[in-house]
């Protein structure tokens, strides 16, 4: 993943640019490593990811609760004050997460984010790791 890491900068890049607002874009692993992002300082990246973590795993165990329901995390959409977070799945162990401020247009946001994981998700995989390492 350390490789495609500068390969996904430009298409990161595009998703910010294309769609006014957006301040922070980061690929992250199931586990809370970034694996690329656009804006923002790196430092923010990290700790968008490792809070990511949590987030999707709480999702996923909400999920459980309804009927139906796999207990896979789609998408997840937090409203603060002042902006937006959006965190969606992108591929098997990866997830997109974008921040906004509050006159982003929710909408856009949401269709780009997809449009990128259809683009691009079977590169956005992370394997998992036992130890620090990919096994």
């Amino acid at each position: 993943m350390i490789q495609q890491r500068a390969n996904f900068d430009w298409m990161l890049k595009e998703l910010a640019e294309c769609v006014p607002n957006v301040h922070q874009v980061v690929v992250l692993s199931s586990d809370g490593l970034r694996i690329a992002r656009y804006g923002g300082d790196p430092d923010a990246a990290d700790r968008i990811a490792a809070a990511c973590a949590g987030l999707q795993s709480l999702a996923s165990a909400v999920a459980t609760e309804i009927p139906d329901s796999d207990g896979t995390m789609n998408m997840v959409i937090i409203e603060v004050n002042g902006g937006f977070f959006y965190l969606m799945a992108a591929g098997k162990g990866a997830y997109l997460a974008v921040l906004a401020d509050q006159f982003v247009d929710a909408g856009l946001v949401s269709h780009q984010m997809r449009d990128l994981v259809i683009r691009i998700g079977a590169h956005l995989t992370s394997p998992p790791r036992r130890n620090g390492q990919t096994v």
